[in-house]
């Protein structure tokens, strides 16, 4: 006869994950710097990099700064695939929240390459971006990212980078 645990209330289950995720964010100077965002739905994270005059390249046009536009594609990837990495730790209870802060969570993957398509130039509002693993291994990880504003069928750039994984403490 096997014991189960219980199914936690999902408010707890919830105020974890949100945890989590305000952990790793924080703990990135850079991503505070351009303002991004994440909004969580289950297991699947989307960035926001809300508008600001500062994100602006070409202000005859005006469009998104291309670098600002790299950033944030970067920064999605990175994030996904380290929410991807806690979350079987995070859902099992292993990984304990209750004193979290980002110097208590595994190293962030480093970037190998990174290659972004501009497809159309980005518009003075909010920017929203998905990423999907291809690949994530032990030790390396290949990621594609797409970025929208008005409509998520009209893509303004996406980017594919490759990823070393952090080495996790066994």
């Amino acid at each position: 006869m096997s014991t189960r645990r219980p199914p936690e209330p999902v408010q707890v289950v919830k105020q974890r994950r949100d945890k989590v995720l305000r952990a790793m964010v924080d703990g990135v100077p850079y991503i505070r710097f351009l303002g991004i965002e994440f909004e969580r739905r289950g297991d699947e994270l989307t960035g926001i990099m809300p508008f600001k005059d500062s994100l602006i390249g070409n202000p005859m046009l005006p469009a998104l700064h291309g670098g600002a536009t790299a950033a944030f594609l970067e920064v999605t990837a990175i994030i996904t695939l380290s929410w991807g990495m806690l979350w079987e730790d995070m859902e099992s209870g292993a990984l304990d929240v209750t004193n979290l802060d980002h110097a208590h969570l595994p190293r962030l993957p480093k970037t190998i390459d990174f290659t972004v398509d501009y497809l159309r130039s980005g518009l003075p509002r909010d920017a929203y971006a998905r990423a999907r693993i291809n690949r994530s291994g032990r030790r390396y990880a290949s990621v594609h990212v797409e970025a929208w504003q008005d409509n998520r069928a009209r893509l303004f750039a996406q980017a594919t980078g490759h990823f070393v994984m952090p080495q996790r403490s066994e």
